[in-house]
Parts: structure tokens; sequence; C-alpha cells
């Protein structure tokens, strides 16, 4: 598992940092309402409006630098398979990501941060008998692997917490030599919370109370928490000023940040479990090392995936998880990238067998138009009169209520449904279909529509490729060959079948009657044909078809 949250006072807050009332047990409100000491940043304006976990509002998502935009992302503790709830954070800023990018042309800078040495990866390695660092190698490379799975695009550049123990020891001198932090005789660094003043809570608004610490604790104050860890017995660690050992969690990402983009940082994000106290916890110790009034500008949190019908979210303590690649064996990425699509990434989700075949089915569909469109394109689906303006116009409307929606806090719920919208009233003109040609073909305007709608899903990471794209290997070109000539010779077998050249109705019938187990085997090897993913459709003088991603495919034969 991947870790998302360390224990504490952090769940009793989250209800506050969401807005869900007050905390339960003892803590202190800081003062001063959330939001009006926050800074609105200079820049270029992105055009969009982005709810900000520090105001708890949308806000214009202003970035520094257009060519620029710099985004931390927290990144996994790696100890262990990563679920599906870490794919669906992971995969929602993907999306999030790519729509910054291609449609709102910012070019983003992300950095992740990777945690490769803590308790977790200690303890792991203990158990298989490994050392901490090969643990951690080995579950890195399988989080990229699964990653690339989900065609989550990689980060600018990772950062591992082994590789930057100098910079991390330098910044912790740093806060100590501001005030914030202190050393112990233990050999134990901690944050001293007391001297943030009221300036601490800018993303909960309340501070913790106290946890009930050990008896031989060394801090000062009991919600103090720990720049640099004493080693323990047998465990790795570094020399430092204050002796052997490792650094706390948090200000590992505040240091990767600040290394790459020092004071100022455009947009961090992560899952809501992370708001308190990790986030928090970083937004203290950045602004503690630069001595500003603000680290970050924008703070963005996914909701949790939860097992549907519990309240409780997909994690491996609750040994109510999915593995990544044991739910790609089921689901292609495609469609798990539209199931996220179909919520907010700020709402909790719910995943079950159901969800998951909802969102196959509206890919089913949209590939079904575009082959539908294809095909009434090339004068090989045959239907009424196209009423070409009505089909422009709504073509303009999606077009804008799409760039609209995703303005608003990337809301691709929304735009999913315009695109949907737009697909009914085509599919509504494809389907009156009549045996002779109503008029003049329309091609320019379906061509149109499928190109916006392809753009869309390419834009997001949804393929909606051609079969010859399938794979780039020789062996699928081989196979296109062989499928388009047994395709090929299908027809002219299903086209004999259906002539009839005899002089006479009775004759003509009886030949029809003779060639009927000819028009039976086509049936049956156009059936048994889409058992293993090819999709024979029959048009009125021809004959199409499509090979289909196993895992997205309908399984019902001759469909």
């Amino acid at each position: 598992m991947l870790l998302t949250r360390r224990p504490g006072a952090g769940p009793r807050l989250l209800g506050v940092a969401l807005g869900l009332g007050a905390p339960r047990g003892r803590a202190r409100a800081v003062s001063g309402a959330r939001g009006q000491a926050w800074l609105q940043p200079e820049g270029h304006d992105t055009g969009v409006r982005v709810y900000n976990s520090l105001t708890r509002r949308k806000d214009p998502l202003i970035v520094g630098r257009a060519d620029a935009a710099s985004w931390y992302s927290c990144g996994p503790t790696v100890y262990d398979h990563a679920h599906l709830g870490h794919a669906c954070s992971y995969v929602r800023f993907d999306i999030i990501r790519r729509i910054l990018t291609r449609v709102f042309g910012y070019n983003v800078i992300m950095v992740m941060g990777i945690t490769d040495v803590d308790d977790k990866i200690i303890h792991r390695a203990s158990e298989m008998n490994m050392s901490p660092a090969s643990l951690a190698n080995l579950y890195e490379e399988e989080f990229k692997q699964d990653m690339a799975a989900l065609k989550v695009l990689p980060p600018t550049v990772y950062v591992r917490v082994t590789e930057t123990i100098p910079q991390i020891i330098s910044f912790i001198e740093g806060i100590i030599a501001n005030g914030h932090a202190y050393s112990t005789a233990q050999g134990n660094v901690y944050f001293d919370l007391q001297s943030r003043g009221d300036k601490y809570g800018k993303l909960v608004g309340v501070v913790p109370g106290p946890l009930g610490e050990p008896v031989d604790s060394d801090k000062r104050h009991a919600s103090d928490f720990a720049l640099w860890k004493a080693a323990k017995p047998q465990e790795v660690f570094w020399a430092s000023p204050w002796g052997k050992g490792r650094p706390g969690w948090h200000i590992e990402c505040s240091t990767i940040s600040s290394l790459v983009f020092g004071s100022q940082l455009d947009i961090h994000s992560g899952g809501v479990d992370l708001a308190f106290p990790h986030h928090e916890n970083e937004i203290a110790q950045c602004e503690a090392f630069h001595q500003c009034k603000q680290w970050g500008n924008y703070f963005l949190h996914s909701g949790h995936l939860h097992v549907k019908g519990k309240e409780e979210k997909m994690s491996k303590s609750l040994k109510n998880y999915i593995t990544i690649k044991d739910f790609l064996k089921t689901f292609s990425p495609d469609v798990f990238r539209l199931f996220c699509m179909r919520s907010s990434y700020r709402a909790a989700i719910d995943y079950s067998d159901g969800t998951m075949l909802e969102a196959k089915h509206l890919l089913l569909v949209v590939a079904a138009f575009v082959e539908d469109a294809r095909a009434y394109m090339k004068g090989q689906l045959v239907c009424g009169p196209i009423r070409d303006d009505v089909l422009w116009e709504r073509l303009c409307h999606t077009q804008e209520a799409v760039k609209a929606a995703l303005a608003d806090d990337f809301n691709t719920p929304a735009a999913v449904d315009a695109i949907m919208d737009l697909i009914h009233h085509g599919n509504r003109q494809l389907k009156a279909r009549t045996k002779e040609p109503g008029g003049p073909r329309s091609p320019a305007v379906f061509g149109s529509i499928v190109s916006y709608i392809k753009q869309f899903f390419e834009t997001v990471g949804i393929s909606l490729a051609d079969r010859q794209l399938v794979s780039e290997d020789s062996s699928r070109a081989t196979l296109h060959s062989v499928v388009e000539e047994l395709v090929r010779f299908r027809l002219k077998v299903r086209q004999f079948a259906l002539a009839t050249e005899a002089a006479t109705r009775e004759a003509g019938r009886q030949q029809l009657l003779d060639r009927q187990p000819l028009l039976e085997a086509c049936d049956t090897l156009r059936q048994d044909l889409a058992a293993h993913g090819i999709s024979i459709k029959d048009r009125s003088s021809t004959s199409t078809w499509e090979l289909l991603d196993h895992r997205t495919q309908d399984h019902k034969p001759g469909s």
C-alpha cells in the first residue's frame, strides 16, 4: 500500500477542512476567517476558476509563468502494491493536468516526491528479509508501471527522499535558524508549533490539542511534529548535526518542492486525507524557512474512492482494496478514466462492478456512434435526410458548453454530459434509416462531430483510435489483414446467398431456401468472431468490422 495518512488528529479535522462542521475533541480555532488572509497571486490568468482548499471557494487560477506553471504532487510511500484508491487520485489529477495543458494552453512543470525511507518501509523490509532500499526500489518501479498502465502522464521529474538528504538537513537548519524548530538531547528535531501563532491552520482552520505523548517524549509541546528522527537500533540512518537519524515525513515534500520551485508554488495536489496534518505542516515549514506570507497559492484535494454501500475508503488496512493490476484484468484504463470523469475530482466516488459497467457502456455508446458516423460518411449507412443546420448548431453549442464546464473547476461530469448529448442528437438522425438514400449525404458535419469527440477524449487520455492503431506490433498488423480478407470473403458469400437471379417468384423463393445454409454460416462466423473481440456489422451493401479491447467489448454474440 502507498501511505496516505499518518496516525494523529488528522481524521478528526478533515470534516472542518471540508466545511462539514466542528471537530470532536479538544482543538483551538485560529483567528480570522479562512480565505481572508489569502493573497491572490500575480501572473497569468488561466481562465479557470478552481476550488482552492486554502479559501474553501472557487478562485481564479493564476500561475506565475505561462510556459512553466509549477505543480507539486505528493507521491507514494513505496512499501507495497498500489490499489485503486491511489489510482483514482492520480488519474483525476492527470485529467486536470491534461486539461490545463491541452485546453487552456499552460505548460505544467510537475514534481513528484517519492518517499523511499519510512517506518513502514523499514518494517516491511524486515518482514521480507531484504534491505529497505531494495524494497523501495521494487515497489517504486511497480508504481511507475501501474501509472503507465493507467495512462497517467509521468511527472516532469521524480525526486526520491534518499537522494535529497543533504538538502533536507540544510532545510531543517534554516527553520531552526529562523526560530521555528529546536533540537533535543536525544537527537530529534521538532517544529515549534507555538512559534507560528495563529498562522497555523490555513487549510483546516484548527490546530490539534494534546494527543497523549509517551512519557519519555522530548517535545516541548505535545502538538510539535518531527523534522528529524533519531535513529533506532538496526534502522537505516544518515549523519546529521544532531546525530544519526532520518527525516520526518512532512519535511521531505517541503524540501523537494522548494529545491525545484523555490519560495513560490502555483499548485499543490493530493488526496483529501493529506490536507491535515501533512499539507498543513508543509505550509508551516515552507513559510518558516522562506519567511514568506504565502508559499503555496492553490491546494487541490481529491475525494476518496469508496467501496459502494460503505462509508469507508478503499485502503489496505481495511482489507477492502483491489490492486491496479487485478483491476486491469477486467476493465480497461479508458473505462476507469471515464468512471473518474463522471464525478467531480473533489467528490468521494463509489466503486462497484455496477458503476464500472455503466462507464463501460457509455464508452461503447461513444464508439458505436463514431463507427456509425464513419460508415455514413463512406456511404455504407443509408438513412433519411440529415438536418445539417441542427447538427452544426449542436456542435457549436457543445464546444462552448464543454469549454465552460472545464473552466469551472474542471467540471468533467458536465463536459461528458454535453458530449453525450451531442452524440444523442447525432444518433437520432443516423437512426432514421431507409432502404434507399433520401437525399444528398452530409459528411462534413459528421466528420466535424467525430473529429471533435475524438479530440475531447484524447485530451483527457481516452483513446478512440481506429482499429488499425490497436497495437503497433507486427502480429496485430497481420491479424488486421487476415480479418479484412475474411470479412471480404464473408461479404461475397452473403451477397451471393441474398441474390435472386431466377426468372419466376417461385424459383427465386426456392433459390433463397437452397442458399439459407450459407446465410446461417455467415451469421455463425459473425457470432464466433464476436467472442474473440471482432465485431462485424452488415450494412445495406457492405460489411464493416472493428477490433475491440477485450475489457470494453460488449460480450453479447453477434453484437
